[in-house]
């Protein structure tokens, strides 16, 4: 397969992205999709092996579903603070989510058009088996009437 040339993508706005660095702020959530990736094969510790690859398959222009990363910071962070999530995550998720709904054009809880998504897990290192998948999140009882 020939390599496209590498794209250094960011699908936040440039003036968010920039500010929350100035001000410190822990970035929690990789996007990728829609021909564009936050990360890179390089940051397989903050993304694990799935997000890195995934990052890095759409940065080569291979055709991926869009989703998103949760980095491993969170899992780090989520056990410091006691099992609770660090603040800021509830805001960037809910802006990831929404971000998915823009691309795909689905609504997550939508009835007439719902968004299905996967939880998968990763780490930096493979660990098969021992982790738990979920499919098809958001399909419920009202949902399945819009597939």
């Amino acid at each position: 397969m020939k390599k496209s040339p590498r794209r250094t993508a960011v699908l936040t706005q440039p003036k968010r992205a920039a500010s929350a660095r100035a001000s410190g702020k822990t970035k929690y959530i990789y996007a990728f999709g829609a021909g564009k990736a936050d990360g890179r094969a390089e940051m397989k510790q903050l993304l694990g092996g799935k997000g890195a690859n995934l990052a890095e398959m759409t940065n080569m222009g291979v055709p991926v579903p869009a989703g998103f990363t949760i980095t491993t910071e969170v899992c780090r962070k989520f056990y410091e603070l006691g099992q609770r999530w660090p603040q800021g995550l509830d805001a960037e998720l809910a802006q990831r989510l929404k971000w998915l709904e823009g691309v795909t054009k689905k609504g997550f809880g939508d009835p007439r058009n719902p968004l299905l998504v996967s939880v998968r897990s990763g780490a930096a290192v493979s660990m098969p088996g021992m982790m738990d998948t979920i499919l098809n999140l958001g399909l419920n009882t009202q949902t399945v009437h819009g597939m």
